[in-house]
């Protein structure tokens, strides 16, 4: 734990918040103190919280709770990956934090949605992972999912920038969205071609853990390349 505190206090947090991350050992335990969170519902604008403000506020939506379980990931000595799902003009993006258990991917999520939530690692590229998403991915009865993207390594990037940055964290929501990503619908087949959810699987999407959250920003579309085959996807990542 004295590791992990230390690694805490170089990326800039504070002693009580390091000691708090330094407690999460493994991807279930972030998972739990994620989900303890209460959920952001932005009453006074979009948001997009640094590591430290939101274990200061006590308040997260899904890109905030990614960077706290990326922070969590680092200093328990795994690599803090983000992987941003992209969604079509009318809903939102998604952003999850990435771990592996030996070759398969599992995925940490804060949702406020009873099914955008945590992956296990049983995926073996992050194409199989995104697909898991797309049931569920709904806005009323469409499916919107679109797009995943490569795994994004956050020790490229100065922590002042997602860690302990004050305000809204916009040049690493740029990073995020402006990334390599991949089509996830074939190319014959158009949002419009994909059934509706049955009513019931609607009415369960009204599930909540707290008040609908306002939008968060949306920024330039990407203009994401072919999904490529399986064994290439696993390659790059």
């Amino acid at each position: 734990m004295r590791k992990a505190v230390t690694v805490g206090r170089k990326l800039g947090l504070t002693k009580e918040a390091a000691m708090t991350l330094a407690e999460l050992r493994t991807p279930e335990r972030i998972q739990d103190f994620v989900n303890e969170i209460p959920w952001n519902t932005e009453p006074d604008g979009e948001t997009a919280r640094s590591v430290a403000e939101v274990l200061r506020l006590r308040q997260a939506h899904c890109v905030e709770g990614a960077f706290v379980a990326a922070c969590a990931l680092w200093m328990a000595g795994r690599r803090p990956l983000l992987m941003d799902m992209g969604a079509c003009e009318d809903d939102v993006d998604h952003v999850v934090a990435l771990f592996r258990r030996g070759r398969y991917w599992g995925a940490i999520s804060k949702s406020n949605s009873p099914f955008l939530r945590y992956r296990d690692p049983i995926y073996r590229t992050l194409r199989e992972l995104s697909l898991s998403f797309f049931p569920q991915y709904v806005l009323e009865r469409q499916k919107t999912l679109r797009t995943y993207s490569v795994s994004v390594d956050l020790r490229r990037y100065d922590p002042a920038l997602w860690v302990t940055h004050q305000g809204y964290c916009l040049e690493m929501i740029e990073i995020l969205t402006s990334v390599r990503h991949f089509e996830l619908l074939p190319e014959d087949l158009e949002g419009d071609d994909l059934r509706p959810i049955d009513e019931i699987e609607q009415k369960s999407n009204t599930l909540t853990e707290h008040a609908e959250p306002r939008r968060i920003i949306r920024l330039e579309p990407r203009r994401p390349a072919p999904s490529p085959p399986d064994r290439a996807a696993a390659a790059t990542r």
